[in-house]
């Protein structure tokens, strides 16, 4: 018997890393699963690394399968509310009920200034990373109201939702509106048993932070960083030794959230940092 069986779980930035981890071991649990992504590159954002693709979605999709659940998968942009509403609604009544929402999908920061981000880059960062976890709470929170049985929302942050990191003002300021939202949505939504909790990973290794930019971002005293400057100055940084997190280990933590284990847990920031903050 899994910790999650019966239950059905909504999960963003499905198609690939932390999301299409969370969606493998919220199934391995017992839940099935609602995955979306946006499935596409979005050139405008000047990422500087390829976001998921729809073949990744479906592998995720089967992926979440061969654990004997089920799962319905649709392309959407988080800053889409309309659509994001309408994959959610068409999943809910092929499941009926919703009682777990992962709201993982993100973009990873470019190295500039505060001063130097363009006013386009500042409303794309937010609109994802912010407005993007705002949007599927929104369209989610109806159904678990709806259900009666209570809920458990994990919204994904990051150690830049708890301090402050030169050089990606936008990414950081997003990171901790999240935990604003977060405390917010934990106040309102405990009458109804639903709990509201933030996730805070440091450094993953994921394709959005194994690639050229972050490298930069992380040392910025190289023309051209490689992973393996990445991995001395990541590991640097947490008092475990340890250069990165995997996306199973955050992946873990998020079960335990979603699960009865921590039924008298919300409104809590939780670090899976490698011992960053006491570093």
């Amino acid at each position: 018997m899994g910790r999650l069986d019966g239950k059905v779980a909504f999960v963003t930035g499905a198609a690939r890393g932390q999301g299409r981890s969370h969606a493998i071991e919220l199934a391995r649990e017992g839940a099935d699963i609602i995955a979306v992504d946006v499935a596409h590159d979005l050139p405008e954002l000047g990422l500087g690394y390829p976001l998921g693709s729809a073949e990744e979605l479906a592998e995720t999709a089967a992926l979440v399968e061969k654990l004997d659940r089920r799962v319905v998968t649709a392309e959407v942009d988080v800053r889409d509310g309309a659509a994001l509403k309408a994959a959610l609604d068409s999943g809910v009544a092929e499941f009926g009920r919703l009682d777990i929402v992962a709201a993982n999908a993100g973009i990873a920061a470019n190295a500039v200034p505060a001063h130097e981000i363009t006013e386009d880059a500042w409303e794309q960062m937010l609109g994802i990373n912010l407005t993007g976890v705002w949007k599927t709470s929104k369209v989610a929170v109806p159904h678990l109201i709806e259900g009666g049985r209570g809920g458990s929302i994990i919204l994904t942050s990051s150690m830049a939702g708890l301090r402050g990191y030169q050089g990606i003002a936008a990414y950081t300021s997003a990171k901790h509106g999240v935990v604003g939202l977060m405390r917010v949505l934990a106040a309102e939504l405990a009458p109804h048993s639903i709990r509201v909790n933030s996730v805070h990973p440091t450094q993953v290794n994921t394709p959005m932070v194994q690639n050229d930019a972050t490298y930069k971002i992380f040392r910025p005293d190289l023309e051209h960083p490689t992973a393996e400057d990445f991995k001395a100055v990541s590991t640097a940084m947490h008092a475990l030794p340890e250069p990165w997190a995997e996306p199973i280990d955050i992946s873990k933590a998020l079960v335990f959230l979603a699960s009865d284990d921590a039924r008298l847990i919300t409104g809590v920031p939780l670090p899976i940092d490698a011992g960053l903050l006491v570093k």
